[in-house]
């Protein structure tokens, strides 16, 4: 069996792609509560405890980076996605917290 395997994307990097107009899907995996305190403009909130629930409903070729607060939870689901079948997925580096270092208009939490 072969360990997972995924990428990280820099919360610099993120934010340039997105200043580019490129619409990855942003899968945020916070609970509620965090989201509605912040999140990037156009994330999809699917929390880590309904990740297999919703698998149905994405796209497994899609580019997708996947976001938490510090980025542990969005590196296990990253990891799952991969084990799934996902090939363009990507766990945003340092999370939430680390890229509203690079975007002002984000709050931290």
């Amino acid at each position: 069996m072969r360990e997972p395997y995924y990428e990280n994307i820099t919360p610099v990097e993120l934010k340039e792609k997105l200043d580019r107009g490129e619409e990855p899907v942003l899968l945020d995996v916070r609970e509620p509560w965090e989201f509605a305190l912040a999140r990037i403009e156009g994330s999809r909130l699917v929390p880590m405890a309904e990740m297999l629930d919703r698998l149905p409903g994405l796209d497994p070729h899609t580019e997708t980076v996947v976001i938490c607060h510090h980025g542990a939870r969005s590196a296990y689901v990253t990891q799952v996605l991969d084990r799934c079948g996902f090939k363009n997925v990507y766990n945003l580096e340092g999370g939430l917290d680390a890229y509203s270092l690079v975007d002002d208009s984000l709050p931290r939490y």
